[in-house]
């Protein structure tokens, strides 16, 4: 199969076909410090959110869902790196090597994925009020492109992280209580925005 890419034809690989090395870019607003703070961030705000809201409104019961989403979608996507050890395209030009050791770690892509499940929770719920919810899906579109263009993942690992933080985060929506806070004391559930009312 060939993929055009920058003018130029380039034979695709990977499982869907696609996967094939775009030229390297870490400059501008494609720098890894910028995809650092994009993923750091998104762990702060709504850890903090979660923590500070509490679950006793529909705000703070999000928060609560997208951290639901982030640490499934973390214990998914670290365990699919496990299994499948393939390399990044900073180790190789060929997106058919899967199973290469414990140095290989490029599928799927753990940010795109904790980004993607971050926001679905948001889009969820608050979509059809407020359809400008919508353009939070900027920020896991951004990632995809920056992990591809760093060479820090192939074109399928962004896009299975991308399914995964999705299908965690609808899971998330679906469920009667958030998971993560049946797991912490009943505190949590006030958050800390409540100690000072």
């Amino acid at each position: 199969m060939a993929v055009v890419a920058c003018g130029t034809a380039q034979a695709g690989g990977g499982p869907f076909g696609i996967d094939h090395t775009v030229h390297y870019d870490n400059s501008g607003i494609w720098k890894r410090s910028n995809q650092n703070i994009l993923f750091y961030g998104t762990v702060l705000t709504v850890g903090g959110g979660a923590l500070w809201l509490g679950d006793q409104d529909k705000l703070g019961d999000t928060f609560w869902r997208s951290t639901d989403a982030m640490v499934t979608t973390a214990i998914t996507t670290q365990t699919m790196k496990w299994i499948f050890q393939r390399e990044r395209p900073s180790q190789t030009n060929d997106p058919n090597k899967f199973f290469q050791g414990w140095g290989a770690h490029s599928f799927p892509s753990n940010e795109v994925g904790a980004i993607t499940a971050a926001v679905t929770p948001f889009i969820a719920t608050y979509g059809k009020e407020h359809p400008s919810a919508y353009l939070l899906t900027l920020l896991p579109a951004y990632a995809a492109v920056a992990r591809v263009k760093t060479h820090g993942h192939w074109q399928s690992d962004v896009l299975v992280g991308a399914a995964i933080g999705t299908g965690m985060g609808l899971w998330a929506m679906h469920r009667e209580s958030p998971w993560t806070l049946s797991l912490l004391p009943n505190g949590f559930q006030l958050g800390y925005s409540r100690h000072f009312d």
